[in-house]
Order: structure tokens, then sequence, then C-alpha cells
């Protein structure tokens, strides 16, 4: 497996920034690996950190009267939580390991100091999860007219 220093210029959400602004959140990362069935984060909870699935998969869900209701499923290169962004900072679903996962896990505390300190490079990630955050959305209103049939 790649280091982090090697695996982040060439991922998706991290190409075209700049090397000074890699070098900086590699200093927020750590890599990070989950057994099946392990939980990462519960509704609700201190969201402290943000995620790149390696490999793996994790499942998105949220709690209901009548039990858990999966959202989405992430998978390898994908990214996971921006709750670490945006005030109160908690997270607004549940998340766990479906497979054995490896992803880096980045310190959300650590990466809204680098963002405050640089805001060019918090507005670079911003631009970047809010791309990830409208790819999600879509991704949730496909899966929405599948299950209930576009409107009429």
């Amino acid at each position: 497996m790649r280091s982090i220093p090697e695996y982040l210029p060439a991922h998706p959400f991290f190409a075209g920034l700049d090397d000074r602004w890699i070098e900086l959140v590699t200093g927020c990362a750590v890599n990070a690996h989950f057994r099946a069935g392990q939980q990462l984060f519960h509704e609700g909870e201190p969201a402290d950190t943000f995620y790149v699935v390696r490999k793996g998969r994790i499942v998105i869900s949220t709690r209901t009267p009548t039990g858990s209701v999966v959202l989405d499923t992430v998978h390898e290169d994908d990214v996971l939580g921006w709750s670490w962004l945006v005030p109160p900072y908690r997270w607004t679903f549940d998340a766990r390991a479906t497979d054995e996962t490896s992803a880096v896990r980045f310190d959300g505390a650590c990466l809204r100091q680098k963002c405050e300190a640089d805001p060019e490079l918090g507005y670079a990630l911003l631009q970047r999860v809010v791309q990830a955050m409208s790819e999600r959305l879509r991704s949730a209103r496909v899966r929405l007219l599948d299950l209930y049939g576009a409107p009429t």
C-alpha cells in the first residue's frame, strides 16, 4: 500500500492541489483499518474526522423509529464525512464498515486549523467537499426515483 504522501496527490479529491497543501493536509492524516461490522461513528456524536476510503465498503445509515435505513454505501476512492467542516460538528448519520476496510483518516480539527490559517486551502477543500456532497445528493435522487418512480 502506498504511503499517504504518495497516495493523496493521485486521489481525485486531492488532484490539482498544490504540493504545499498536500504536505499540510498529510500532517493531519493517518492510516486507519476497520473490521467488517465495525462502527466508525454514530449520528449525533462529535464529527472530528474525515475519511478517504482506500479499500472496502462503508454503509451510511440513519436511525428511524422502526430501525436503521441505509442511505448510501461508499467504496474505494470515495470520501466520507463533511460534518467536521460544518458547525456544530456533529455526525448527521451512522457509518459502519461492511467489509474489511482501509482508509486515510484525517483529524477534522487539524484540517479546520490549516484551512483557517490558509484561506486558499480552505476554499480549495470546500470546493471539493461541496462537489462530493453534490454527487452524493445526485446519487440519492436517482435511488429515490428508482424506488418511488418518476413523477407523472
